[in-house]
């Protein structure tokens, strides 16, 4: 993995739960660059297409902005299908020369579908509707998972904790968190 690849997953945490008919996303505040924090109240979440879908990116800001912009046009092309728009947004990065170069990695959510995307190409569903990006996703995914089968947590609860054990590990991750939920 080159330099460039591996910063992707490096300087924040986002944690997606899906439970109940309820998806969650939460990610930490912290922007780092280097070993030196920049700021601590980022907010890494999005909403998209009319509120119907959640976003979350770890990686270069412009970069995502610029991938939640080309998303929100796939969506319009393709309303009510968001696997059809992020298979038809990972086709455009990973062939476009400009959109290649750019160094992010997406967690997407609505009613029905949790998705990974990059810009390798992958579309990803996990099978257990929990997704972990960034540099602690790892230890949110598996806090995430470890919470997942406990009577009385919603996706909600399950993805503040899995934030907050992350956050306990993880030095680019920090505890200002912001939440999303449909």
């Amino acid at each position: 993995m080159s330099e460039a690849e591996s910063n992707v997953w490096h300087g924040t945490t986002i944690i997606a739960v899906r439970k109940d008919g309820q998806v969650a996303l939460a990610g930490d505040g912290q922007v780092s660059m280097g070993n030196t924090i920049v700021k601590s109240n980022a907010k890494k979440l999005r909403r998209l297409a009319g509120g119907t879908v959640i976003a979350g990116f770890a990686g270069a800001t412009a970069d995502a902005f610029a991938l939640f912009d080309r998303l929100e046009g796939k969506m319009e092309q393709y309303p009510g299908q968001l696997t059809r728009a992020c298979v038809e947004l990972a086709k455009d990065w990973r062939t476009d020369r400009y959109l290649r170069k750019l160094e992010a990695i997406m967690a997407v959510a609505d009613k029905s579908v949790s998705l990974i995307v990059s810009g390798t190409g992958d579309v990803l569903e996990p099978e257990d509707g929990i997704i972990g990006i960034g540099s602690g996703g790892n230890y949110a995914l598996a806090a995430a998972r470890a919470l997942i089968d406990v009577p009385g947590l919603d996706a909600e609860t399950i993805a503040r904790k899995a934030i907050a054990i992350a956050g306990s590990i993880c030095v680019f991750t920090n505890g200002k968190v912001t939440f999303e939920s449909l």
